[in-house]
Order: C-alpha cells, then sequence, then structure tokens
C-alpha cells in the first residue's frame, strides 16, 4: 500500500504541472497581461509606462513559457509560468493582483464554506441513503414507482430555481431566515440552514437513483435470501446486509468528495453572499485576478488527487480482497 501511494504521489506531479499549464494557456487566450493591467488600474487613460510598471510590480513582465533572450535552462526557467509554478508547489500561493495575500484570505474563507458544504455533505448523503434502502425495500410497488417519477421531477428542475424559489418563499414572504449575508458565530445557522436544506433537496433525485440502484443490485443475491430464511425482518435485512455490501461502490462518490469540501460552492455562496472560497472564486474570475485563480484551480486538483487516494485506501479498508501492490 505505502509503495502504492509513493507511486500516486509522483504520478500527481505531471498531473498537476499539466493542470497549471492549461490554466495559464486558457486565460492567456482570452487575456493579455496589458488588458489586466487596464482593468486594475483601473484609470481612464493608462499610459504605456503605467501599464509596464504594472506588469513589472506583479511579474507580468516576463515570457509566457519559453524566454528566447535568456541562456540555458534560463529559456525555460526565466518565464512567468516556471516561477509561478514552482511557487504553488510549495503552497506559497503569494500575492493576488490586488495585493491581497492569497493565502491568508484562504485560510480564512475556508471555513465558512467548510460550515454550509459539510451539513449539506452529510445530511443529503443521510436522506439519500435512508430513501433508497426505503423505496427498495417497497421495490416494484407503487411507492417505488411515485419515487422514481420524482425524482425525474427533481432532477429535471434546474438548480437555480431551488435557489431563487427558496430565497422568494422562506425569506422573503414568510421571514423565517435572512435572505442572504453570513454571520460567524451561534448565529451562523440562520444564515446556513435555507441553503443547506436548498443543496440537499436539488442533490435529491440524482442521489435517490444512484443509491436505488446500488441495493437493487444487492437485493437479489443470495445472501439476502439467507437472511431472509434466518427470519429477519426487511429493514433488519435491509440496514445490516444491504446497506454494508453496498458500502464500497458507495465509497467511490463520498470520500473523494470529501477534501474538496471546503473548496465552497460557486452558485450557492454567490447568490447567498457566504464569504466563502465559492465567492471567492467567481469574484476573482469576474474581476480577472489570475493569481487567485491560478491558485483556485492549483487547489482543487491537489485536494481532487488526495481524495482519490483516500478512495483506494477505503476500498481497501472496506473490501479485504482489495489489494495494491
Amino acid at each position: 500500500m505505502l509503495n502504492y501511494l509513493l507511486r500516486r504521489l509522483l504520478y500527481a506531479v505531471p498531473i498537476l504541472i499539466g493542470v497549471n499549464l492549461i490554466t495559464f494557456a486558457l486565460f492567456f487566450m482570452v487575456n493579455t497581461p496589458d488588458d489586466m493591467a487596464r482593468i486594475h488600474l483601473g484609470a481612464k487613460q493608462t499610459t504605456p509606462e503605467m501599464i509596464e510598471a504594472w506588469k513589472a510590480a506583479h511579474g507580468y513582465d516576463r515570457p509566457l513559457f519559453f524566454n528566447p533572450d535568456a541562456d540555458g535552462l534560463g529559456k525555460v526557467t526565466d518565464t512567468l509560468f516556471f516561477n509561478e509554478s514552482v511557487r504553488l508547489f510549495t503552497f506559497d500561493f503569494g500575492l493576488s493582483d490586488s495585493g491581497r495575500d492569497i493565502g491568508s484570505d484562504i485560510r480564512q474563507r475556508m471555513w465558512p464554506s467548510l460550515a454550509l458544504a459539510l451539513p449539506t455533505f452529510l445530511m443529503g448523503l443521510w436522506v439519500n441513503i435512508t430513501l433508497a434502502l426505503a423505496v427498495v425495500l417497497f421495490r416494484y410497488s407503487l411507492v417505488d414507482r411515485v419515487a422514481l417519477v420524482a425524482a425525474v421531477v427533481l432532477m429535471s428542475i434546474s438548480g437555480l430555481f431551488y435557489i431563487i424559489g427558496g430565497q422568494v418563499l422562506v425569506s422573503k414572504m414568510l421571514h423565517w431566515v435572512p435572505i442572504s449575508g453570513y454571520q460567524p458565530g451561534a448565529d451562523a445557522w440562520k444564515f446556513l440552514i435555507l441553503p443547506v436544506l436548498i443543496g440537499v433537496i436539488s442533490g435529491l433525485g440524482s442521489g435517490l437513483r444512484w443509491y436505488r440502484t446500488l441495493f437493487l443490485e444487492e437485493v437479489e443475491k443470495e445472501y439476502v435470501r439467507t437472511a431472509r430464511a434466518k427470519g429477519l425482518s426487511p429493514w433488519q435485512v435491509m440496514r445490516r446486509h444491504v446497506l454494508p455490501n453496498g458500502l464500497l461502490p458507495i465509497l467511490t462518490g463520498v470520500v473523494v468528495v470529501i477534501p474538496t469540501l471546503f473548496m465552497g460552492s460557486l452558485v450557492m455562496e454567490s447568490f447567498f453572499g457566504i464569504p466563502g472560497l465559492g465567492s471567492y472564486t467567481i469574484e476573482a474570475i469576474q474581476g480577472q485576478d489570475f493569481a487567485i485563480v491560478r491558485a483556485m484551480v492549483f487547489l482543487g486538483a491537489v485536494l481532487y488527487i488526495v481524495g482519490l487516494m483516500l478512495t483506494d485506501i477505503a476500498y481497501a479498508w472496506a473490501d479485504p480482497r482489495v489489494r495494491f501492490h
């Protein structure tokens, strides 16, 4: 297992370099350093001297990928891509184009993101699995058919409908909770309960169908008939046998998500005014702050790779037959 994890870590290096390379290429296909300087300077009339000074102050005066004026390895190392990429691999995110400390912003904003994402994830997982077990318990009956129709309807509705509808109904008409905003501490739940419920409901359709499919495969197996023959009730069979044996495929979608929870929800945080990493990324894209965009893309890739490694470890833990060499 240790050798396998070390190999995965080594494989992660070229993946992260590739992700960073694509991020650079895509961003600078749309923007040039001169365009970025004009946006951040904000002046109606920017002189070439002002633009060059801004580029030099933020490191955008270097060539992007190849420096023909440098000697030897300097043709590659004395470039914007190399200097910024090496720093990212030490998790030194530097300063944003507006002069803010990106690392400090991430540490500050990750907590509101976690406060929203973690309850949504845990509650959604519990609700989806519980309802899927109940539906499979009444499989091929009217309950099952109604649940499938309801799941398809929920999946067909845009997530924006749930957000806007929830804000109008719960906040604007009923005045139960604030329509947007965030306040840390004991009163945070007032601002989080609505987006959490909306997040759970919006994911209910796809989650119910996914877990129902998993559990339907299990209930037809021989060990389930043996458990029934021993006199266990249908719900005991589902809870004690079907659920544990369906754990392995569930881990695929669950463990890989855990490290990325603190990255936040781009849409949910933006609509509800929660100062998390999701809204941080959206603001950086709108403001064309490439330093923040690059840092968030890199961090997301790192966390996704960590999630895949945790999934492999969870496989070996859940199924002793799984071994990595």
